[in-house]
């Protein structure tokens, strides 16, 4: 059985009054997620950034 499978399983069987709490942790989860893949992008932008202000960087993109 996959862990899909093991855990659809086992939200199954929560009582009802919990299932807000599972949903928000859900939310939580995927947020936690979608942040750490935006500091990741915001940390190789800022290294990368002194090589794309270099002159030579502008012209090898000049004639694209």
């Amino acid at each position: 059985m996959s862990k899909r499978e093991l855990l659809i399983n086992e939200i199954e069987k929560i009582p009802e009054p919990f299932l807000d709490e599972v949903l928000d942790f859900i939310k939580f989860l995927k947020t936690k997620v979608i942040k750490e893949r935006m500091n990741i992008a915001m940390a190789s932008e800022s290294s990368l950034k002194k090589d794309w202000l270099k002159p030579e960087e502008d012209e090898a993109w000049q004639n694209l």
